[in-house]
């Protein structure tokens, strides 16, 4: 037990704002000795004790939004309720330990997890994906041919390895020396593809102007404070406008306001935002809660052009449960403060966000849907040449979960061969190379702009091609390997003599 619970520490440990990637497959080499060879009920106990040491630290971030009203429970439900999906890894996990080479079933068996957890329920929860622990790691350019399934998976592939080399090191070279091998592999795999990373303009550069406004650092009382967030950000634009007029800032060629720095009524009339998109002469997109004729929410992108005002649009497509939209009404009050909205559950979007913005094809992830994969692979499917990543953190203070967001963001950016601009209320905002690199950042709770040129890029790479085949692939393996570790358990307690 002391293991597993010492393996979820050693996960967190590695996980942004700390550079200690390289924790990580530590973290799962203690794991595989606490559940090598053991019973499946054993494997889930550990795999439960591995889940709650590592996601209580992790998801601290949500007792400081909502424990002043909630108390501890909004935090703890959700950590039990994931960890219950670790649990489940170590019940598979255990199972197949004992087959022939070990490590790479165990490890498949990470990613079938995460697969599940991510998805159920209510749209799965895909915070604390092992792959982003490593933005700073050499296991990250493996983003860009399998995403974050395939990096989740050399991770857990090297920590596996080396545990099971750990158990059979005093044995025959030729019973350890193939799981030395699987475990530097993927170490080796990650420093070869550093080099193949391009990041080369490939249909020339843009100007990006990103508008960090700020908001109060007040948590959970932020709600109803919608107009001073909007008039922190107009006056920071109206500071750029100024800035650029002045040459102190060269002059965009678009421009981004992150998620929440607006409201907009059903005829989205917006004479502050006519107006700076037509001092600045360029296209505007603009975040916010946007109400259609019928009083219904929705959480969105909105395109300002200088000559027409609003014209396109994007509604966020994966909400947050007990956020956005609301499950289990009757008794959510007990834990959410979003059960009162009078406009009701946020309606959700149904395609990819990409919109022209002068000679840029810019797509975007609205805050937690830079969790999933599916939400920029098809951005970039449908052509953006750059992803914008527009969020609202400051519900949540200064807490490590904007740097957890921005590991994201930095893991998209070499899945998909794009630069990323990271666009917050209240920080960090950045600017993220298709390498993965952050070459500029903002403040946490500061007003302020930044004015940056980045790649453009056409090129698709492995990962956005195949999408979520890899995937499958793996948890197929998983599940085959599981079916065949419990086969074996059959045969053997049914064999003579047991």
């Amino acid at each position: 037990m002391l293991a597993a619970v010492a393996g979820g520490a050693v996960l967190y440990v590695a996980s942004p704002p700390r550079p200690l990637w390289w924790l990580a497959p530590v973290a799962f080499t203690l794991l595989v000795l606490a559940v090598y060879g053991r019973l499946g009920r054993r494997g889930f106990g550990y795999g439960v004790a591995f889940g709650v040491a590592y996601l209580l630290p992790l998801l601290r971030w949500l007792y400081d939004f909502l424990g002043v009203a909630f108390g501890v429970w909004p935090w703890l439900g959700l950590v039990v309720l994931e960890a219950l999906f670790f649990g489940l890894m170590g019940v598979g996990m255990a199972r197949v330990s004992r087959l022939p080479m070990a490590p790479v079933w165990m490890a498949a068996v990470v990613v079938a997890a995460e697969a599940v957890r991510s998805r159920v329920p209510y749209g799965g929860f895909p915070w604390g994906r092992v792959a982003f622990t490593q933005p700073e790691g050499v296991f990250l350019p493996l983003a860009a041919v399998g995403g974050a399934v395939l990096v989740g998976f050399a991770v857990a592939l090297t920590g596996c390895g080396l545990a099971v080399l750990a158990l059979r090191i005093r044995q025959a070279p030729r019973r350890w020396i193939a799981h030395a091998v699987v475990a530097v592999l993927p170490l080796v795999a990650g420093w070869v593809m550093v080099s193949l990373i391009e990041t080369d303009a490939e249909v020339g550069t843009a100007t990006v102007a990103v508008v960090q406004g700020n908001a109060p650092d007040a948590g959970i009382a932020l709600l109803g404070q919608s107009a001073t967030v909007r008039a922190n950000h107009i006056a920071q634009a109206d500071r750029l406008v100024d800035d650029v007029r002045a040459g102190r800032v060269p002059a965009p060629d678009l421009v981004i306001l992150p998620e929440s720095s607006n409201v907009f009524e059903a005829g989205r009339d917006d004479p502050d935002l006519d107006r700076i998109a037509r001092e600045l002469g360029v296209p505007v997109a603009v975040g916010g809660t946007a109400y259609g004729a019928d009083g219904r929410a929705s959480n969105r992108m909105i395109l300002w052009s200088p000559q027409r005002g609003a014209t396109e649009e994007y509604a966020k497509q994966q909400l947050v449960p007990f956020s956005e939209f609301v499950p289990l009404r009757a008794v959510a009050a007990a834990v959410t403060p979003f059960t009162d909205d009078p406009a009701g559950d946020m309606v959700s979007g149904d395609r990819p966000g990409v919109f022209d913005m002068g000679s840029a094809r810019v797509g975007f992830a609205i805050c937690y849907e830079v969790a999933y994969d599916y939400v920029l692979t098809e951005a970039t499917r449908a052509g953006a040449q750059l992803l914008v990543v527009p969020t609202n953190n400051a519900w949540f203070g200064r807490t490590e979960m904007t740097y957890q967001q921005l590991a994201m963001a930095r893991l998209r950016a070499v899945e998909h061969g794009r630069a990323v601009v990271v666009a917050s209320t209240s920080g960090v905002s950045a600017i993220v190379q298709p390498d993965g690199r952050v070459t500029r950042s903002t403040g946490q709770f500061t007003a302020e702009s930044m004015v940056e040129r980045v790649p453009l890029r056409l090129s698709t790479t492995v990962a956005t091609r195949f999408g979520s085949v890899p995937e499958w692939v793996v948890v197929s393996f998983a599940v085959v390997a599981v079916a065949v570790a419990f086969r074996r358990q059959v045969v053997t307690s049914h064999s003579p003599g047991k």
